[in-house]
C-alpha cells in the first residue's frame, strides 16, 4: 500500500511545485523506494491538448496517448518512470466523468453535488494503482485559495482521513520574499498561506520555502512556530543555475529526510546519489559550447518547447558541452533572407507546431541548413517543412505545401505533399478521423513503432532498426511522392511497420540532416539522453570545429 505525499502551493504560482515533486521522487528512488507522480489540475479543460502553448506551455504526451501538463515531463526526466493516462487529471475531466455517470443514471436519481460526488471521483482517481509503488506523489495545480482548486483540496483532505493514520502527509510550497529596503526575508506571506490551508482542514507536515537568500535560524524558527511544523521540516529552496541540481540541493536541505521523518520511517535507507552527482558534474564541467537555433512560432514563451530545450541540455551533457539555445521567430524571415538570422549557429532545430503562421520561415530554415551543410533536426512539423522544402527546391514541385494550410485558408492553394491523416493502425485496430472531428484527443497520439532502413544515419544513431517513439500530429507526409524525392537524395529512412506512414527522412549526402514525425524530446532524460539529441549535438560540435 502506497504512502501518499500531497504537494500544494501558496502565495504565487510558478514557485516550482513540479520541480520539487520531481526532485523528491528522485531522492526517494535514490533511497531504494519505488515512486509514481501525479498532477491534478483545476482548470476546466478536459486536458491541455486544445490549449495554445502561450496559455499553458507545451503539451506532454505519454506512451498511452494522454495529452498532459508539462510537469509530467519533469516527473519523467527526474525519475525515469513513464507517465500514464492515470497520472494526470483536470477539473474538466472529473466533471465530465461525473456528468456522464449522472446521464446514465448511475447515481440513482440523487442530487449531484461537489461533495460528495465530485470529491469521490477525485478520490477514486487518487487510489488508482496505489498497490504498485511505495510512494505516490500528488501535486495539486494552482495555489491554495483558488476557487477552482477547492474540490481537489477537499478531496485530499477526505482522502487522508480515509487512510490509516500516518499514510498521508502534506508538503506545502511557499515564497519568502526578500525586501531589499529593509534587508529582511518576510515570513508573513508564508504564514497567511498556511493559515489559508489550515482553514480548509489541511495542516502541512513540511514547508518548502522558495527564497533568494539563506533563511536565518531566527526566521526558520518563526515559520515553524507560527505554521505549526517542526523546525527540521522547514526546507529552503534556493534559486539554482540548473534544474538538475535540484535533487542534490534538496537533499542538502534535508527534504527527503523530512519526508521519511514525517512517515516515521526509521532507520532511513541511505541514499545513492551517484547518478545525480554525475549529472551535476556534466553540467558544470564542460569542454566547450555549441550554438543551436530553435526556429519556431512560439518562441516568446520558452515553456512552449520545454522538453526540446531540456533534451538539448541532455545532448550537451552526453558530449560534455554547453548548448547555447537561441529562440528564432520563424515569422521574422517568412519573406526575407534567413541568412542574417541563422549565420553563426552550429545547428538548427525546427520543432512541431500547428497552423500556417511562420511555416515559410521554417521552410527557409530547412533550405538554409541543407544548402550550408549545417546539422538540422526537424521534429513533427519540422520534418514536414523539410519535405516541402525538398519538393519545392530540389524535386521541382514549386507549389508543394500542406493540406493543413489549405484547410486553414478555406481554399486549395498547394499540391499537398503533406495530407490530413484519416486512418491509421493503433495496436490491433484501425483508427479513423475526419477533418471536422473535435480537436481534443483526435490526433495520432502516444507510442508507435517504426522500422529503420539498414545502413541509414538514423539506424546508426539508434544502433538498431526497430524503435518506438511518441507521436502527436494529425497531418502526415504523403508516400506517393517518396520515389520522386528519394531520386533527389531525400531518403525515407524510417517507416511505420506496415510501410504506409513515413516516420523519418534524411538527406544522404548531408553531414547531419534528419526529420522525424514523432517527438523524441519526450523520452530524453539527463541520465539517459535521447540518442537523436546526443548525436545532433555531437554533429554541432563537429560543425563548431570547422568554423
Amino acid at each position: 500500500m502506497a504512502r501518499f505525499i500531497f504537494i500544494t502551493g501558496g502565495v504565487v504560482s510558478s514557485l516550482g511545485k513540479g520541480l520539487a515533486s520531481a526532485a523528491l521522487g528522485s531522492l526517494l528512488q535514490a533511497r531504494g523506494y519505488s515512486v509514481r507522480l501525479r498532477k491534478l489540475d483545476p482548470y476546466l479543460n478536459v486536458d491541455p491538448g486544445t490549449m495554445s502553448p502561450f496559455e499553458h506551455g507545451e503539451v506532454f504526451v505519454t506512451d498511452d496517448g494522454a495529452e498532459t501538463d508539462l510537469d509530467l515531463g519533469h516527473y519523467e526526466r527526474f525519475t525515469g518512470v513513464p507517465a500514464r493516462n492515470t497520472d494526470s487529471v483536470s477539473s474538466g475531466r472529473i466533471y465530465s466523468s461525473v456528468l456522464e455517470k449522472e446521464r446514465r443514471g448511475d447515481y440513482l436519481g440523487k442530487t449531484i453535488q461537489v461533495v460528495p460526488h465530485v470529491t469521490n471521483e477525485i478520490k477514486e482517481f487518487l487510489a488508482i494503482g496505489e498497490d504498485e509503488v511505495d510512494f505516490m506523489l500528488c501535486e495539486i495545480g494552482g495555489t491554495v485559495g483558488d476557487i477552482e482548486g477547492l474540490p481537489f483540496f477537499e478531496a485530499i483532505r477526505q482522502f487522508s482521513h480515509d487512510k490509516p493514520r500516518g499514510q498521508c502527509i502534506f508538503m506545502h510550497l511557499t515564497l519568502l520574499p526578500y525586501l531589499a529596503a529593509s534587508g529582511e526575508l518576510k515570513t508573513k506571506p508564508t504564514q497567511h498561506s498556511v493559515k489559508e490551508l489550515q482553514s480548509i482542514g489541511i495542516a502541512p507536515d513540511i514547508l518548502v520555502c522558495r527564497s533568494e537568500q539563506p533563511i536565518p535560524e531566527k526566521e526558520r524558527s518563526k515559520i515553524a512556530l507560527f505554521c505549526n511544523v517542526r523546525k527540521e521540516a522547514v526546507v529552503a529552496a534556493y534559486d539554482l543555475k540548473s534544474i538538475y541540481e535540484a535533487p542534490l540541493a534538496y537533499h542538502r536541505e534535508g527534504l527527503d529526510q523530512a519526508v521519511l521523518d514525517a512517515f516515521a520511517i526509521s532507520p532511513a535507507p541511505k541514499p545513492d546519489l551517484r547518478v545525480w552527482e554525475d549529472v551535476a558534474d556534466r553540467i558544470h564541467n564542460t569542454d566547450g559550447a555549441v550554438n543551436v537555433a530553435i526556429v519556431g512560432k512560439y518562441t516568446q514563451l520558452e515553456d512552449a518547447y520545454k522538453s526540446i530545450k531540456e533534451a538539448l541540455t541532455h545532448g550537451g551533457m552526453a558530449n560534455r558541452v554547453k548548448v547555447n539555445v537561441s529562440w528564432v521567430d520563424a515569422e521574422v524571415f517568412d519573406t526575407t533572407d534567413p541568412a542574417p538570422h541563422l549565420e553563426g549557429f552550429h545547428a538548427i532545430l525546427v520543432p512541431g507546431g500547428f497552423g500556417e503562421r511562420g511555416t515559410e520561415g521554417k521552410i527557409k530554415a530547412a533550405q538554409f541548413a541543407r544548402e550550408r551543410g549545417i546539422p538540422y533536426l526537424g521534429i513533427c512539423l519540422g520534418m514536414q517543412m523539410a519535405v516541402i522544402e525538398a519538393a519545392r527546391n530540389v524535386a521541382g514541385m514549386a507549389n508543394a505545401g500542406s493540406e493543413e494550410f489549405d484547410h486553414e485558408a478555406g481554399e486549395k492553394r498547394f499540391t499537398p505533399v503533406v495530407y490530413h491523416l484519416k486512418e491509421w493502425v493503433q495496436g490491433n485496430k484501425t483508427v479513423a478521423r475526419k477533418v471536422g472531428d473535435d480537436k481534443g484527443g483526435t490526433m495520432r497520439l502516444g507510442a508507435y513503432s517504426a522500422t529503420l532502413t539498414e545502413g541509414s544515419k538514423v539506424a546508426q544513431v539508434y544502433e538498431g532498426t526497430a524503435i518506438e517513439e511518441r507521436h502527436r500530429h494529425r497531418y502526415e507526409v504523403d508516400t506517393k511522392y517518396r520515389a520522386k524525392l528519394e531520386e533527389q537524395g531525400l531518403l525515407f529512412s524510417g517507416m511505420s511497420p506496415d510501410g504506409r506512414l513515413p516516420e523519418i527522412v534524411e538527406w544522404k549526402d548531408h553531414p547531419w540532416f534528419i526529420g522525424v514525425q514523432f517527438h523524441p524530446e519526450l523520452k530524453s532524460k539527463p541520465f539517459a539522453p535521447h540518442p537523436l539529441f546526443a548525436d545532433f549535438v555531437r554533429a554541432a560540435v563537429e560543425t563548431s570545429r570547422l568554423v
